[in-house]
């Protein structure tokens, strides 16, 4: 269920890194949340220059960069792990595409187990005791 969709800006960073980045951050996530691999889905978004602003200035024309990312988990993930996900992201986007860290954004969309879905069946049906086990570790 794991998933992180990171927004660049189209041809500021070279294919490689990119790639580099999409491994590296599934990784993070993986043992960031304890969890099998094949569940993480991680994705680059690129937008054209002339679609993103930074600071009230067209990226087009200052060239900076300036990454955004978000990520969706299931709720009932503590505090430490969400927390500790946005800075290995961070570290991530800073490290292999050399991004100003101050300029990095980053977002957590926690979602109920009922309102997500795996083959079409609610998470709440097919991983009741994992999400109650989690529950449990968050409330202690």
């Amino acid at each position: 269920m794991p998933i992180l969709n990171i927004h660049l800006v189209r041809g500021q960073s070279p294919a490689p890194a990119v790639e580099n980045l999409l491994l590296r951050c599934s990784q993070a996530f993986a043992d960031g949340l304890r969890c099998p691999i094949d569940r993480v889905r991680v994705f680059v978004t690129e937008h054209e220059a002339r679609f993103m602003c930074v600071g009230g200035k067209m990226v087009s024309d200052s060239e900076v960069m300036a990454p955004y990312f978000s990520f969706i988990v299931l709720e009932g993930r503590s505090l430490e792990d969400r927390q500790s996900l946005l800075t290995a992201f961070t570290d991530l986007i800073v490290e292999i595409l050399g991004a100003p860290r101050e300029l990095v954004r980053g977002g957590i969309v926690p979602v109920a187990p009922e309102d997500w879905s795996i083959g079409g069946v609610p998470a709440s049906h097919l991983r009741q005791t994992e999400i109650e086990a989690r529950r449990q570790i968050a409330a202690n």
